[in-house]
């Protein structure tokens, strides 16, 4: 009963920082937002990059603040050997060492004895290659964090409208920020 109560606590608080956190920083631009989250979380905060156009913006713009705050991304397993080639450009043109995550090999092996594509086959399996694949990994790279860092774009789905500049990640408990959240992908492409 009291553990319940502390959660619901908690949960207030945080949802009074976000509700402050995003009056605080409307209208600022996506640099001075990057600025402000490394500096308040230095060492327990991170960019989770795919590695795609909203990332490589996130990486250049993290890197001339503070190159040395962590930037992570996750190997499936089913990465393209240009991804391997992104990752190594991407370390050399800005000095860093993006991490790598990758899945328990053994629960892998164990998932792909009933076959290499089961995914394809129902819901179920989809679910389970996407926990063993993308969610354990990125729990173990989420350890000692405070704040995650994250692509998102309200123009890239009918499903991110709602997002905001700074939100609570319950599933992860996490403060999660979206720098780039009202950029258009053209201005994606002119930074670029």
């Amino acid at each position: 009963m009291e553990l319940g109560r502390k959660v619901k606590i908690d949960w207030d608080m945080m949802k009074e920082d976000v509700i402050r956190l995003n009056e605080q920083l409307k209208g600022k631009k996506a640099e001075e937002v990057l600025d402000y989250f490394l500096e308040k979380y230095q060492g327990h905060i991170a960019l989770a990059s795919s590695l795609g156009i909203e990332d490589q913006v996130l990486t250049a713009m993290i890197c001339g603040i503070d190159a040395t705050t962590r930037i992570f991304t996750l190997d499936t397993g089913r990465l393209f050997p240009e991804t391997y080639s992104l990752i190594g450009r991407t370390n050399m043109t800005y000095g860093i060492r993006i991490q790598v995550f990758f899945p328990d090999y053994h629960e892998v092996e164990k998932m792909v004895a009933d076959g290499v594509n089961l995914f394809y086959d129902s819901i179920e399996y989809r679910r389970l290659c996407c926990h063993i694949r993308k969610l354990e990994p990125l729990k173990r790279a989420f350890q000692g964090m405070k704040v995650w860092i994250c692509g998102l774009r309200h123009e890239q789905s009918v499903t991110r409208t709602g997002n905001q500049l700074v939100e609570w990640d319950g599933m992860n408990g996490l403060i999660k920020v979206n720098p780039l959240i009202d950029w258009t992908e053209t201005e994606v492409w002119e930074y670029i």
